[in-house]
């Protein structure tokens, strides 16, 4: 069984929570990181992308980058700004967006658990975006974005959850630029406290949603400060910041490519091509695919539905995926396309975007091609991960994003294990 805890969460006042508060770290890049910092000096991208705080000559993974995240981080506490709970406390995250609802505990998860495998992984992890998150923190000794992790649902503790919340005042509710309302509870009673965990030991695993570089970073810090001598095994760095939510709540969207040319062939003899495993039918309007094993695209200025033909499906967990159709039957065996990660002639638009953004980035010249997608479920993401396969690269998109900063996760002093 999974193996949660409270933990005593390092957070904004509620007067400036919706200053403070920010998307993850790694949904912009360094230069829009800039303009939002500058557009607002409170942001929390002042810790988790501190190179926007510094001459734009610095390399992202200068150690001044991480020593200014760290700084950063100080000087929201000493001012005030963020403080810590005086006890360990569970939280309820509350997201909106639109009609959407997601209800999800926020609490301490146990590394120990990523290790033997109850916290299930879908992706790859790179390296160098590994190393960034250790150094960061290293450097801040906290974690400062949760980890998105789903379970199966049977409707227990979610009804804890909206009963608690129903009988208590949230001590965050605001919306940010994009609309979407966050709404952040605190549970601190002892014994609502020790209900929750009860509750959840009648979850026998977990699965990373978003968030597979933090996760591994996490690991990777508690391996290295466990090896020193002394440490008891409970120590705060041991654990895991997460938002946790039933599987029937999530929302996934797809996420989409662009192709910059066709491989050297002809529009026609491309579509040829796709006709011996896809059934082509030319549409009137931008397609957003209806059902699994559809998909859309646009090219020479026209939209096509494609169909998968029964013998390119396949029972695979990861084969059987639409990600996996469209890269093994036409990125790869016809333009060419063999390792999306390193090729810079494909691109990914996340879902939230819609059909316009790949029809613009295609007249826009810099594309010639661009797929839409059916959103990979909650169902195959678990099935893949219990499975111990991984899917391709991004294969889901989830939406809304978890803010960073309404809950920090303070790992405690490297040199003692003792909280800050």
């Amino acid at each position: 069984m999974a193996t949660i805890k409270p933990f005593a969460a390092l957070r904004p006042i509620p007067e400036l929570v919706s200053k403070i508060a920010e998307l993850p770290y790694d949904v912009m890049s360094t230069a829009e990181a800039r303009a939002m910092l500058k557009a607002n000096p409170l942001s929390f991208i002042r810790v988790t992308r501190a190179e926007a705080d510094l001459p734009d000559t610095i390399r992202e993974d200068d150690p001044r980058v991480y020593a200014r995240a760290a700084a950063n981080l100080q000087d929201y506490i000493d001012k005030g700004q963020l403080k810590q709970d005086p006890s360990p406390c569970y939280y309820i995250y509350r997201q909106q967006m639109g009609a959407y609802i997601q209800i999800g505990l926020v609490a301490a998860a146990s590394l120990k658990d990523y290790e033997t495998g109850i916290i299930r992984k879908h992706e790859l992890t790179r390296p160098s975006k590994e190393r960034d998150r250790v150094e960061h923190i290293l450097a801040t000794r906290a974690q400062t974005g949760p980890v998105f992790l789903a379970y199966r649902s049977k409707g227990v503790l979610t009804a804890f959850l909206l009963d608690y919340m129903a009988n208590h005042a949230p001590v965050y509710n605001f919306a940010g630029e994009d609309k979407v309302r966050h709404t952040l509870y605190v549970i601190q009673e002892p014994l609502k406290i020790q209900e929750v965990t009860k509750l959840f030991r009648q979850i026998p695993a977990l699965y990373i949603a978003d968030g597979h570089h933090r996760c591994e970073a996490a690991w990777q810090v508690a391996k290295k400060l466990g090896a020193r001598p002394g440490q008891r095994g409970d120590e705060e760095y041991n654990y895991l910041l997460a938002v946790i939510f039933p599987d029937n709540m999530l929302h996934i969207l797809p996420y989409n490519r662009i192709v910059r040319d066709l491989n050297g062939l002809t529009e026609e003899a491309f579509l040829a091509k796709l006709s011996e495993h896809f059934t082509i039918a030319e549409a009137e309007r931008p397609v957003t695919p209806a059902r699994i094993h559809e998909f859309g695209m646009y090219v020479g200025g026209r939209w096509y539905v494609l169909t998968a033909k029964e013998e390119i499906l396949s029972p695979d967990p990861v084969d059987g995926l639409d990600v996996s159709i469209l890269q093994n039957e036409v990125l790869t065996k016809i333009l060419g396309i063999g390792d999306p990660r390193k090729d810079s002639r494909i691109g990914f638009v996340g879902g939230i975007r819609g059909t316009g953004a790949l029809q613009d980035a295609v007249d826009g010249c810099d594309y010639t091609a661009a797929f839409s997608l059916y959103p990979t479920s909650m169902d195959q993401l678990i099935r893949v991960a219990d499975a111990g396969q991984m899917m391709p690269p991004k294969s889901t998109w989830f939406e809304p994003k978890l803010r960073d900063a309404l809950t920090i996760h303070l790992i405690g002093d490297e040199q003692n294990g003792k909280s800050l």
